[in-house]
Parts: structure tokens; C-alpha cells; sequence
């Protein structure tokens, strides 16, 4: 399982909160996704997967050219 330094802006904390996902199950799905993909829309790399809550989500982020700093960008559940 990678390690990775998640980069939390309020906007981003908002936008994910708004979709009912919280800070932990995005981190979660990312860090030990079932799936690796890339958003449709954007082209940016997407995990997805079942948290330990139960639900199945589809994370968008991107990754910093550090390799190991994570921008989430949005994520909800499927």
C-alpha cells in the first residue's frame, strides 16, 4: 500500500463534504483502492472502492510531480 501526504484546501474540503464524503474515507479508497482509473471528464487518475463505512466511491485527485503529494479534486459515491 502506497503512502501518500493528502494536500486539504478548504475548497476542496468543501466541495467533498458536500458530496458526503468525508476526509478518512477519501483517504482510504486512494491509499488502497480496489480499482485504478481515470476520470472520464478530466483525464485525471481516479480510485475507487468500498470504504469501511460500506460505501463504494470514486476518488478524482492528482498526483504532484513529488509522487508521493495528493490533490484531491472531487469524489462521490457510485
Amino acid at each position: 500500500m502506497p503512502y501518500y501526504q493528502f494536500l486539504w484546501t478548504p475548497d476542496i474540503l468543501n466541495h467533498v463534504d458536500e458530496h458526503g464524503v468525508t476526509i478518512e474515507e477519501f483517504e482510504e479508497i486512494v491509499m488502497d483502492p480496489d480499482f485504478v482509473t481515470s476520470s472520464r471528464s478530466s483525464g485525471r487518475p481516479a480510485a475507487e472502492g468500498f470504504t469501511s463505512t460500506g460505501k463504494y466511491l470514486f476518488c478524482v485527485y492528482e498526483l504532484l510531480e513529488d509522487g508521493v503529494t495528493v490533490l484531491p479534486v472531487t469524489a462521490y459515491e457510485v
